[in-house]
């Protein structure tokens, strides 16, 4: 293993500031990791404006008023002999499936859902556009009155809900046994720390991150795996990939028929992909510069041994795409031209719009979380998970609770699941980090990110950049992810695909569904607005990674012997084989 130099440690706080952390990580612990005096400042300022709005309160009150008037007059229309109205009084917006099903068009289950989608409107209307009320606190009202309301929705209890009463009665309550089992189940797979039902058919190594390679180097951060070529020839530029630490490595390796690493590998690319240590305890003090200088530069230092004298492609997913971003930019700063490409999946570089997980992220919240991971040294994946769930509650929780618990049906678990269910932990000093660098202060767009001492600009990266958003990502929204449009002037083509942020990415020639919009910018040429390229940008049907893969080969030189696995001369023997150590550490 190779030997770095610790990282320097963050200064020793008082003992005044021991006991604060102490007392908000006991806080933490029974707040399931969300800062009450986040909400209460929210709810204060919410509340204060709204109590000196008098306009605004007249017309929650009539809106109030047309609503009861509407769905008096339409329960009454339901409740005729024969009756079956046309429509309701508020129509679900795209993309909810809460009541599609056509029971949920009888009395008096129809009287309840309008009824329930009335009152998220009025909630709606009463949380947004009140005067003189911060945009974080107004998003934050709302959204806890949405989980407030999800809570008491028809379609989630059982007595209201017509599916499973249906159901209950054709299978005689059988379902309703199978749903006890189900959350027995759970619940002793939560006690034991046990991955959820199914995950047991999924193994790494084993029908997981198969494809073959080698861990050509380790060192205390990350293990690289050399991708073992399946061509004669390969194009001469390597390709490295940077994925998210967040969880492990093979999202982009995952089953043999939609791995996008074996994908490249086939189409005559020479592979090399990060897999990243699975932090405990006495990592807490690797920060960002760690990740960049252990993991990034250590990559690009081994690729370089390997594959003399070429250029390389930089991917980087999600968090990998920040640091990978990063890296660029420290690289064009200093002079470093190995980079000759840099493609960056469902990853932010300005975080003035994070989407809903700024929800999350305030001072308060990140205080809370760091008093959280200075008693543990990180923090764990049921935190993250947590936030994730509520922000997607409906798929994330109330359906799965109502299939699984009432309907008493178990969804097959895929590939996808399981690697979800595979979370890692991140590092106290650099969670810390990169909360407060780029989500709280931004630093990485506004020129303050720090790299050896010296900020860093994206606007010094001129290489070909190849931007991939998500439709419905709900941690990396496209329209965040499309701000790099105006933080470089590089020659940059921007791709927006169907799915959300995992499953936009691993969509492989052949995936049913699946759609992109794709526009190059020339390099100098004009900014065009989220909205006007939305215009411009021409829809094709199908998967993107061939339009990458067309891409990457034009930027690419023609092909060449593929190298050898490793270079022992220069250090980096062929440790292991894929995937490796470090991916199979829980």
């Amino acid at each position: 293993m190779k030997e770095v130099a610790p990282a320097p440690r963050t200064p020793q706080p008082t003992a005044a500031a021991r006991t604060d952390r102490q007392v908000r990580a006991a806080l933490a612990r029974w707040t399931a990791s969300i800062s009450p005096a986040s909400l209460e400042l929210a709810f204060s300022d919410w509340a204060a404006h709204l109590a000196a709005s008098p306009g605004k309160r007249l017309e929650l009150m009539h809106l109030g008023l047309r609503q009861w008037q509407a769905l008096a007059d339409y329960a009454a229309r339901c409740a005729l002999p024969g009756a079956a109205p046309n429509g309701g009084c508020v129509t679900p917006r795209p993309g909810d499936r809460r009541f599609r099903e056509p029971e949920w068009g009888r009395w008096p289950f129809n009287v309840m859902h309008q009824a329930f989608l009335m009152a998220e409107r009025w909630w709606e209307e009463a949380t947004h556009g009140v005067e003189g009320v911060e945009k974080h606190h107004a998003d934050v009202a709302g959204f806890v009155a949405r989980q407030w309301l999800d809570m008491w929705s028809p379609g989630n209890q059982l007595v209201t809900n017509p599916v499973v009463l249906k159901q209950t009665i054709e299978q005689a309550g059988t379902n309703l046994w199978r749903g006890w089992l189900n959350a027995l189940d759970d619940l002793d797979r939560l006690a034991i720390g046990a991955p959820p039902a199914g995950t047991e058919d999924y193994a790494v190594g084993r029908n997981l991150a198969v494809t073959p390679g080698k861990v050509v180097m380790k060192n205390r951060l990350v293990e690289l795996i050399q991708y073992t070529p399946t061509t004669d020839k390969v194009r001469p530029e390597p390709i490295l990939i940077v994925p998210a630490w967040i969880m492990k490595y093979y999202i982009l390796d995952l089953s043999p028929h939609n791995s996008l690493i074996r994908y490249l590998v086939d189409q005559g690319h020479t592979v090399f992909c990060i897999s990243w240590k699975n932090p405990d305890a006495d990592d807490r003090e690797l920060g960002m510069e760690d990740y960049l200088r252990l993991g990034v530069m250590d990559a690009l230092d081994a690729v370089g041994a390997i594959v003399p004298k070429r250029k390389v492609h930089g991917v980087g997913y999600c968090l990998g795409g920040t640091l990978l971003s990063v890296a660029a930019a420290a690289m064009a700063r200093d002079g470093d031209h190995r980079l000759a490409s840099a493609t960056l999946f469902a990853a932010q570089t300005d975080f003035t719009e994070p989407g809903e997980l700024g929800l999350f992220i305030d001072e308060s919240q990140v205080s809370l979380l760091e008093a959280q991971m200075s008693q543990t040294g990180y923090l764990t994946a049921q935190q993250m998970a947590g936030a994730f769930q509520m922000l997607r509650s409906y798929d994330l929780l109330w359906s799965r609770m109502v299939g699984e618990y009432l309907m008493g049906t178990r969804p097959p678990m895929n590939d996808l699941m399981a690697w979800n269910a595979d979370a890692t932990r991140m590092p106290a000093r650099m969670h810390s980090e990169y909360l407060r660098r780029l989500f709280l202060h931004n630093d990485l767009a506004e020129g303050r990110f720090p790299v050896d001492g010296r900020p860093v600009a994206l606007s010094d990266i001129t290489l070909p950049v190849f931007v991939v958003g998500t439709q419905t990502d709900h941690v990396a929204p496209w329209r965040s992810v499309y701000k790099l449009h105006y933080l470089t002037v590089a020659d940059l083509t921007f791709v927006l695909t169907s799915g959300g942020h995992n499953a936009g990415i691993v969509s492989e020639p052949g995936h049913p569904h699946r759609s992109y919009q794709l526009l190059q910018r020339a390099e100098g040429a004009p900014y065009i607005g989220p909205d006007d390229w939305l215009q411009r940008a021409p829809m094709h049907d199908g998967s993107w990674w061939p339009a990458w893969l067309q891409w990457l080969d034009a930027h690419s030189g023609e092909p060449v012997a593929a190298p050898s696995m490793g270079n022992a001369r220069a250090g980096y023997r062929p440790l292991a084989d894929a995937p490796g150590h470090y991916v199979r550490e829980t």
